[in-house]
């Protein structure tokens, strides 16, 4: 047993991403084959990864420091200014780009605020959707890991590869198109942008997740030829946001802040010899 829990202190990261993609895709087989309706995809994977891994490698100052990140609240209004506000600046960048081009989007009829907010209120406290699901253990738990070794820049790179891969199985059942891989790879930067900007703060990563997932390029209501173009627009603008934060915010990807990191008594690095 404690052989066991050595190399998994020593392992966190890796421990944390298979158990991430076993529980995430473990209804996969069942909804392929037929057994279970409209479940390819569990999102709740990170989360639960993140609580097993930090259970027994690391326990109460393990889960004492995810905490602190989790609720870490006091950062500038500026920040959440950020990260209710850009994700829907950038779809609706792409759609009034998209319309631009031709395209109608009847959906702009039926958006009401008191709609959008009830999808924001609702998704903010469900874990088995995206921004409570991943949050905590993408953000809250892996980011910090790599970042005790790696560059920001870097870290989001490998971040953002294995959170793609992650989302495999909405693509193979028709949940997210295919550019939607590339996509959330390039997301992934703004991400941690914002993650280290805050000081580690989960809860501000969990905001900008939620306000993207609730006003999309979906809520244009584009058809055909349309909705594949806004999907591909949407691409873009996201990597011009990215390039933008690395272009003017170089300081920001050079070295990641401390609280952003994960160092002290469980950051297990090796020593020199």
């Amino acid at each position: 047993m404690r052989r066991s829990t050595g190399w998994l202190r020593h392992h966190r990261l890796l421990a944390f991403f298979v158990l991430t993609y076993a529980i995430s895709w473990a209804s996969w087989p069942a909804y392929a084959s037929g057994l279970i309706p409209r479940m390819e995809f569990l999102p709740i994977g990170p989360l639960a990864a993140a609580i097993i891994v930090i259970a027994l490698a690391e326990g109460r100052p393990g889960f004492l420091a995810w905490g602190r990140r989790l609720i870490r609240w006091r950062v500038g209004w500026v920040w959440y200014a950020v990260a209710l506000l850009l994700p829907a600046v950038l779809v609706l960048v792409t759609g009034l780009i998209t319309m631009a081009l031709g395209a109608s989007a009847p959906g702009l009829a039926q958006l009401t605020w008191s709609g959008l907010l009830t999808v924001f209120a609702v998704r903010l406290v469900n874990p088995m959707d995206g921004p409570l699901g991943e949050e905590p253990g993408f953000r809250g738990y892996a980011l910090p890991l790599l970042q005790a070794s790696r560059p920001p820049l870097l870290s989001a790179a490998i971040l953002g590869v294995l959170v793609a891969m992650w989302h495999l199985p909405l693509v193979l059942f028709g949940g997210l198109s295919l550019i939607g891989l590339p996509t959330t790879f390039a997301i992934t930067f703004l991400y941690v942008w914002l993650f280290n900007r805050t000081g580690g703060s989960v809860l501000l990563t969990l905001l900008f997740h939620n306000s993207q997932g609730t006003f999309t390029t979906g809520s244009f209501g584009f058809a055909g030829a349309g909705a594949g173009r806004a999907e591909l627009i949407y691409f873009v603008v996201v990597v011009l946001a990215v390039l933008a934060t690395v272009a003017l915010d170089r300081r920001a990807w050079r070295k990641a802040p401390r609280p952003a990191t994960a160092v002290g008594r469980f950051s297990f690095r090796r020593r020199p010899r």
